[in-house]
């Protein structure tokens, strides 16, 4: 998984970053708020981010309110580093829209800990995600049965995507999940089964004759 991590002191952001990497996480460097915001806004961003509450440019909360204002970064996970231990702090970044904090400075435990957390919660969106674009698939195929659909006027075969032409039969089994029963109209039994007819018309004068 890639993530982002947002610090101004170099320190702290080299620590991070081998910390991370020896954790098997795939790390993205940022020196400021600025920096950190064009790297999320990229294409195929990091799926998680950790910043610093306080560095130049932007502040950690005000990306973290940035993120969540963006229909495209939605999904990233904040993890928001501080030095404050207020409780006021907090909440402001939870109010902004981080995910998780860690206080400054932090325990290497504690810190992969949460980070292992944000780990399953990104996992879970993304099988979310991923379930939610199969169901929209099978229902915008669903839905093709609703347009224009093209039909033999003498076969009444049906074209279909790939161009062939298949018994109409055999299209709505494969596009819906209607079950097909067999029988005959009156036009066809008269047409094609002519005894059949006549016994059924013998039967119904039969019972005209009754009443």
């Amino acid at each position: 998984m890639k993530v982002l991590v947002a610090e101004d002191n170099s320190a702290s952001r080299r620590m991070l970053e081998l910390m991370l990497g020896r954790w098997g996480f795939e790390v993205v460097l940022a020196c400021d708020g600025n920096e950190a915001w064009q790297i999320l806004q990229a294409d195929n961003p990091p799926q998680m981010a950790i910043l610093d509450r306080v560095m130049p440019g932007m502040d950690g909360v005000s990306i973290c309110r940035r993120l969540r204002q963006s229909s495209a970064a939605q999904l990233v996970y904040v993890l928001l580093l501080t030095s404050a231990d207020s409780k006021e702090d907090i909440v402001s970044g939870l109010g902004a829209g981080a995910n998780d904090y860690v206080i400054k400075p932090f325990v290497p435990e504690e810190l992969l800990a949460r980070v292992q957390v944000g780990e399953r919660v990104v996992e879970l969106q993304s099988a979310l995600a991923d379930r939610i674009k199969k169901l929209e698939e099978a229902l915008i195929h669903v839905k093709t049965l609703q347009g224009i659909i093209p039909i033999c006027m003498h076969c009444h075969k049906i074209r279909d995507d790939r161009n062939a032409w298949e018994k109409l039969e055999k299209y709505i089994s494969k596009h819906t999940d209607a079950q097909l029963s067999h029988g005959l109209c009156p036009e066809c039994r008269d047409e094609r089964y002519p005894e059949l007819a006549n016994g059924s018309r013998l039967i119904e004068r039969t019972e005209n004759e009754q009443d």
